[in-house]
């Protein structure tokens, strides 16, 4: 444990405590869910999920992460939290590339105030200091996979899944502290009902001609050789950009089992060329508006509703949070082509099959031109920002 006068003046000191066991792991998380219950526009998640986000045991990414989480108290009362690690892979990748030697993390961060908040931030960064690192990141929750980036602008309506969701304030702590903007990622928020353009159309046609394309549904038949067909892809089309770490086996196991249950075969796409994968788009029905109503709560009658939407989420919005074209094909007329066929499959069928009216893209970097002049050629438009900080260490 390691106390904090308080700075804000309240009498009263901070002591930070680092989350050693079970027990403090389901008080880390429930913290974060009363916190979050503040939020207008916000969605409870199921809590079993989010406990086995921050478990060792459970979540494949402690195999190549060193992870502290600490909770801060107040006379005798938890005010605010935040998680520090240090992911092996991203320290092995260039540093060009955003992570690299000497880079950890700051994550899950939660305070009553701004007294709360520099104390968190100081000892996370201690903790990341102590183990050598030069420079922290974040807000990433815990990896650059889950939850990345805080909200910045988008707290007027609710998160779709996976978006995290925070109180506009945290910005100006988090900067008086003394951190700057690394990055910005975006969601885009689209309205699926109305057709694309003419340029759109040309290439969905000019692709549907060519006997070399074929971009088929995702089978869940065979589920697992699917899975790392897709990841396989990702790893590839996604290695230079800000941020990549790669998947390992173990979390691509893991990630297979979580997202079968929302996966739905009109909705996913493969793009093959001359027989062989080149490309991919996951989209799922957005599990929020279900969980909004059960109040992320399956006991004692939740699941009954949760089973329910999943069979036939009719009206669910519509999320894409992964595609990706393999290297080779980039900046290609080739991979516009593939891109706008499967964003063009989905669309019917999701308007078609799910009686969805509402699509939402992301995250996007912001300097990822090739996604982002996607999103702009399909007429959608940001909707929520992110913001990724950074601070030297020492």
């Amino acid at each position: 444990m390691c106390g904090v006068t308080d700075v804000a003046g309240r009498g009263a000191e901070i002591s930070i405590e680092p989350v050693s066991d079970k027990r403090g792991r389901k008080a880390f998380v429930d913290l974060g869910r009363a916190f979050s219950d503040r939020l207008e526009h916000f969605v409870p998640q199921i809590r079993s999920e989010q406990i086995e986000l921050v478990d060792p045991a459970k979540n494949p990414f402690f195999g190549h992460a060193r992870v502290q989480l600490f909770i801060a108290m107040r006379s005798g009362q938890p005010v605010g939290r935040i998680s520090a690690h240090i992911d092996e892979l991203a320290l092995a990748m260039p540093a060009n590339q955003g992570f690299g030697p000497g880079t950890g993390f700051f994550g899950y961060f939660d305070a009553e105030d701004e007294a709360v908040a520099r104390a968190l931030l100081a000892t996370a960064e201690g903790w990341l200091a102590g183990q050598g690192m030069q420079r922290v990141l974040g807000p990433i929750s815990l990896s650059i996979w889950e939850e990345p980036g805080l909200l910045i602008r988008g707290q007027d309506h609710p998160p779709m899944m996976m978006m995290g969701h925070h109180p506009a304030h945290y910005a100006g702590w988090i900067e008086a502290a003394g951190y700057a903007r690394a990055k910005t990622l975006y969601t885009y928020d689209l309205d699926i009902t109305n057709g694309f353009g003419p340029l759109v159309q040309r290439l969905v046609q000019s692709g549907l001609r060519n006997e070399r394309i074929n971009v088929r549904r995702v089978d869940k038949s065979r589920w697992d050789q699917e899975v790392a067909t897709i990841l396989a892809i990702l790893n590839d089309a996604w290695s230079d950009n800000w941020g990549f770490v790669p998947f390992t086996p173990a979390e691509v196991a893991y990630a297979g089992k979580k997202l079968r249950p929302i996966i739905h075969e009109e909705l996913n796409m493969i793009a093959e060329v001359d027989g062989r994968p080149v490309a991919f788009m996951l989209t799922w029905p957005d599990a929020n508006s279900a969980l909004e109503k059960i109040k992320g709560k399956l006991f004692p009658f939740g699941w009954i509703h949760m089973l329910r939407w999943l069979r036939h989420p009719k009206g669910a919005g519509m999320r894409v949070p992964l595609m990706g074209v393999l290297k080779e094909l980039h900046n290609t007329r080739m991979a516009g082509t593939l891109a706008f066929m499967m964003i063009e499959a989905i669309r019917i069928e999701a308007i078609t099959k799910f009686q969805s009216t509402r699509g939402e893209l992301g995250w996007v970097l912001e300097d990822n031109q090739g996604m982002v002049a996607i999103a702009d050629t399909i007429r959608s438009t940001v909707n929520r920002e992110y913001a990724i900080y950074e601070r030297a260490l020492g």
